[in-house]
């Protein structure tokens, strides 16, 4: 770690000569590719408001840790958000309802219950801070942590690629190739809720879905394969986490937001191009 401070130390920017301002940019540098690969089959599959509802859902995990008395929530987080995007992926293959609806329905339930638990304990106050998040205090246990989803990730998609390209094109056809459906749904929800958890203590609540659509949005519109969509996002990710770290720190602005907006730029750029090829 001493020697990736003393890197950025070299770079000719004021704000690497604060620690707490490295630990985000290299939590940056992780966090982009982590959500840009699993942005770009959230977005093929239309799980937008999926990633949404997990990121509400960490209100409730928080809310468990301080009944549980955890001292740090973020087990209850990954326990509770696992165990939702299990079940909102079984009660959608139902077919009892639109997958909006359902998602919709278990997103506000999940944030009132855990609002009524902490407000309950007198503890809201205290954790109100996840739903903006702040990157700036990121720790290097907290890097560690992100480092370790991030290869964890990385090795599960490259061993399942294939079959989850396949049922984000059509699900039946997956079926029908002998893909395992249910197991290949139940196995990216659970990375997209890991990846979400151990995230939100950085970009926040409010801010974590936009930052896992905006980017691999922004790609669909300009590129026409897989393979580039995927390259594509990853640097349209760390675009808009690196520059927004940087706008922030010297517009004094929230870093979280910052990000967002720069994705959201780097979407509004690159929409007129997509229009244009359909």
């Amino acid at each position: 770690m001493s020697v990736i401070y003393g890197f950025l130390e070299s770079l000719p920017l004021s704000m690497f000569q604060y620690d707490f301002m490295k630990n985000a940019f290299l939590a940056a540098v992780l966090i982009a590719p982590l959500f840009a690969l699993l942005g770009t089959m959230a977005v093929n599959n239309k799980m937008a408001f999926f990633s949404d509802a997990l990121g509400h859902s960490a209100f409730t995990g928080i809310g468990l840790g301080v009944l549980l008395g955890l001292d740090n929530p973020i087990l209850a987080m990954l326990a509770f958000g696992i165990f939702l995007s299990l079940v909102i992926t079984k009660v959608k293959a139902a077919n009892m309802a639109s997958s909006d609806t359902i998602i919709s329905v278990f997103s506000s339930s999940a944030m009132a219950l855990g609002i009524v638990i902490l407000s309950g304990s007198g503890g809201f106050s205290k954790y109100s801070s996840y739903l903006i998040g702040d990157i700036l205090t990121v720790s290097q246990t907290d890097l560690l942590v992100l480092l370790l989803v991030l290869i964890g990730v990385y090795v599960l998609w490259a061993v399942f690629y294939n079959q989850l390209l396949l049922l984000s094109i059509n699900r039946s056809l997956a079926a029908s190739r002998g893909v395992r459906v249910v197991l290949m749904e139940n196995i990216f929800v659970i990375m997209v809720a890991v990846a979400v958890m151990v995230s939100i203590r950085a970009i926040g609540i409010l801010m974590i879905n936009s930052l896992l659509i905006l980017p691999a949005a922004a790609a669909r519109n300009v590129t026409r394969s897989a393979r580039g969509y995927h390259w594509l996002t990853t640097v349209f990710g760390l675009v808009s986490a690196l520059a927004g770290l940087t706008i922030s720190y010297y517009g004094d602005t929230s870093a979280g937001a910052t990000m967002v907006l720069t994705a959201a730029v780097l979407f509004l750029i690159t929409y007129p191009i997509g229009k244009y090829r359909k």
